[in-house]
């Protein structure tokens, strides 16, 4: 099941069920199925909080993915800093609706096992949330 919190904020508008099916369908892409996955949407303040309490980072993040994996199970938390991705947004002149999915679905890929760590990790990882993107769009 896939569930939507807000921490300190609004939560934004989205359309749960096309969100959740998108969601299901890039883990069945990579050969996994969805578990427990809850996207926790907050502020600045909030997920600075969270990356210096649980990964001793002492910096803004767009967003912070928790993986507790079964197997081919995706069960996590995911942190997802509105500001952040409203700033990412308009930095990269797309709209924040563009700019959300790409974070939503940046931590997916994370728990089905990709990392940006490396400039080539980085590189697959943008390639796979854009495929993901147009499966969304379609």
């Amino acid at each position: 099941m896939i569930h939507f919190y807000s921490e300190n904020i609004p939560q934004p508008k989205l359309r749960k069920r096309i969100i959740s099916a998108w969601i299901k369908e890039v883990a069945q892409f990579h050969g996994k199925k969805t578990g427990e996955i809850s996207y926790i949407f907050c502020n600045d303040e909030k997920i600075l909080e969270v990356n210096r309490q649980y990964l001793q980072h002492d910096y803004y993040t767009d967003i912070i993915t928790f993986d507790d994996n079964e197997g081919e199970i995706l069960n996590g938390d995911i942190f997802i800093s509105l500001d952040t991705v409203a700033d990412n947004a308009k930095e990269f002149n797309v709209t924040f609706e563009n700019e959300l999915h790409r974070v939503m679905i940046h931590g997916i890929l994370h728990l089905c096992g990709q990392n940006d760590h490396s400039t080539e990790e980085r590189t697959e990882m943008i390639r796979q949330e854009n495929e993901a993107l147009n499966l969304l769009e379609k």
